[in-house]
């Protein structure tokens, strides 16, 4: 799924695909902004770790779930 956040004086937006499913990708912005952690971290489709202050969280964009194409169509 497509996870896209903004960061406070930052320029530009961090997008990653990311295997989490929408409720664990919340549960963490939602623990990161109460204050429970100082870091929000997630954790992109090739394990790579994404690790983003709290304090300088501007927005969480959740995207639906990816599915793969296969094949070519016709549009």
């Amino acid at each position: 799924m497509e996870v896209k956040i903004g960061v406070q004086h930052a320029p530009r937006e961090i997008v990653l695909e990311s295997g989490q499913d929408a409720e664990e990708v919340e549960r963490a912005v939602a623990e990161a902004l109460a204050g429970k952690s100082q870091l929000l971290s997630l954790v992109d489709e090739r394990g790579r770790k994404v690790l983003v202050p709290a304090d300088r969280l501007a927005y969480v964009e959740i995207g639906e779930p990816t599915t793969r194409r296969v094949g070519f169509s016709a549009l």
